[in-house]
């Protein structure tokens, strides 16, 4: 029988406590989410094409539809703010006045890829397949 009495202490002092384990784990798990560096990805990157030299502007019967966005990616025709759903009526309406006219982006270096890409649908929802230039500028 003390045999049988020496074994159940011999369980009994078996435990291992594990609270501290837990705590060590959980401290290298802090520090792991602390000391990691997350990457945001992008959409895609765009290759935008350096800053062009200011230049003379053409004379006033070859005008060009000249859109100008800002890095808040406003669109500016002339000294009008414009929306971009109405990009269209106004290349139709800058085509009617003289059709060999072309469609220009001079979108600012920050801004968005989306907007040049709303201008371009519009513009060729506008007047068809015409090449749609990008000039980009920083202040």
């Amino acid at each position: 029988m003390a045999r049988l009495f020496k074994k159940k202490r011999a369980d009994e002092e078996m435990n291992i406590d594990l609270t501290p384990m837990l705590d060590v784990v959980f401290i290298m798990l802090i520090f792991f989410i602390v000391t990691a560096s997350f990457v945001s990805e992008q959409g895609f990157l765009v290759n935008r094409p350096p800053p062009a030299p200011e230049t003379d502007a053409p004379p006033p019967d070859k005008q060009n539809a000249v859109f100008v966005v800002s890095e808040t990616d406003e669109i500016w025709l002339g000294d009008r703010r414009i929306d971009l759903r109405s990009v269209r009526a106004n290349v139709e309406r800058i085509r009617a006045e003289n059709p060999e006219a072309s469609v220009v982006v001079r979108a600012h270096e920050l801004a968005s890829a989306s907007v040049y890409v709303g201008i371009l649908d519009q513009a060729t929802e506008a007047i068809g397949q015409v090449p749609v230039n990008l000039v980009t500028y920083s202040d």
